[in-house]
């Protein structure tokens, strides 16, 4: 008999579902030639529940930590341009609305490749990156960006204010989803913080999950779907508390959520109130507000097998853009192989030459689609739709299409 989990945050036991996607494999987990000829490559559950005591909408623990963000992990910030751009203006805008300066520290938690934190040191004012995945990490030190390979939780914050790290800001860029214990992670913030120091967090925000059908935003790595009404109790909580809100475009649809310590005097802003009376009248604080999304998913998926099925049936070529975790869940979820897509493009060099988890896709140069030649291009980050098309708008030169599949399967016009 299986138990029941408990929530990784309240420890109430789960009895709600809010998706099951089946038996998927790690979305980040890129085959090479030789693991793909081994036949090894494992899938584990993906249940994603909601506790109905604290609302955090979170997967099932089926897979280590560990196991996810290892040495070799594949996702390098720095290939998307539109988000080297984002990072680039938030640095801009925290120097200046906090009087970031030589003698400020920001330290950014889970910071990849320094696709952030160069623009502060550009800026002159001292960065600590802390990232667990030593491949990014060792990219991010020869970019000049000091960082430490550590998983980041109370202990680790501790330690880095023990020897007189401490920040003025500190940032965590969609990472906050990706912890197992929540609570712990959140603490590690409240060590390193100073007394009068802001921390933002962004992170896809669940009601844009919900409404848009974005479910193939579900994978391992994202342990967490992550409301404002969830993220304030795990905050203060911890001694810590939001006082402003940004809405912004990034996957989808994320906030950029502003904290402080609890006894600070940041003021409420108005943006942060109409957060929290939105979600209420979404009714993210009972679970009313979470029933029927899985029928919703499952006519997504039954939308793009039926595209997949006519655009076969009249002899049109299909391949796929971004090799990305995203494409992956949705992929994988609609069964999609090899013989209903050709291959994938992605511009990032530690992707290409291997092939995708459970689809087995090839990954090729962009370049490639210059010999391909494909009929329909799928773009599976429909988050980067508008520089993928962008980069790739020469396939319209064969009359090439550009398709997407969420909300349910298009193709772009334009």
């Amino acid at each position: 008999m299986t138990s029941i989990p408990l929530c990784r945050f309240c420890k109430t036991p789960l009895t709600h579902t809010f998706l099951d996607l089946g038996a998927q494999p790690l979305a980040n987990s890129y085959l090479t030639a030789e693991q793909l000829a081994a036949g090894t490559e494992r899938a584990y559950p993906l249940h994603v529940r909601v506790c109905h005591e604290c609302f955090l909408v979170q997967a099932d623990d089926a897979v280590p930590a560990d196991h996810i963000f290892d040495a070799d992990y594949a996702y390098f910030s720095s290939y998307s341009t539109s988000w080297v751009a984002h990072a680039k203006r938030y640095a801009a805008a925290m120097a200046e609305r906090f009087n970031l300066g030589p003698e400020s520290l920001v330290v950014e938690v889970a910071s990849n490749d320094g696709y952030l934190l160069k623009h502060f040191v550009e800026m002159d004012i001292p960065v600590l990156g802390v990232e667990p995945t030593a491949n990014t990490a060792r990219a991010a030190v020869d970019a000049g960006v000091r960082t430490e390979v550590a998983f980041f939780g109370e202990a680790t914050g501790r330690r880095l204010a023990a020897r007189g790290d401490r920040a003025d800001l500190m940032a965590a860029n969609n990472v906050l989803a990706h912890v197992p214990d929540i609570g712990d992670f959140v603490a590690g913030f409240r060590e390193v913080l100073k007394d009068e120091g802001v921390l933002t967090f962004e992170f896809p925000h669940l009601l844009n999950l919900i409404e848009k059908v974005q479910f193939d935003t579900i994978y391992h790595e994202h342990y967490s779907y992550l409301s404002l009404l969830a993220v304030e109790r795990v905050l203060r909580s911890r001694g810590l508390r939001p006082f402003d809100v940004e809405r912004l475009s990034t996957h989808g649809g994320s906030l950029r959520l502003f904290c402080c310590h609890m006894g600070v005097g940041h003021e409420e802003t108005e943006a942060l109130v109409a957060l929290r009376a939105e979600e209420h009248a979404a009714q993210l604080d009972s679970l009313d507000g979470y029933v029927g999304f899985a029928p919703r998913v499952a006519a997504v998926r039954d939308s793009f097998r039926a595209f997949l099925a006519a655009e076969k049936a009249a002899g049109r070529k299909i391949c796929a853009y971004g090799a990305a975790a995203k494409g992956n869940t949705f992929l994988n979820y609609c069964g999609a192989t090899t013989d209903d897509i050709a291959a994938v493009f992605d511009a990032s060099l530690a992707k290409q030459g291997r092939y995708l988890p459970g689809s087995h896709l090839p990954i090729l140069s962009p370049a490639a689609a210059d010999e391909l030649k494909p009929d329909d291009l799928i773009i599976l980050p429909w988050n980067l739709k508008d520089e993928i098309m962008g980069q790739m708008a020469r396939i319209r030169d064969w009359g090439g299409r550009f398709v997407t599949a969420s909300p349910e399967t298009r193709v772009v016009e334009g």
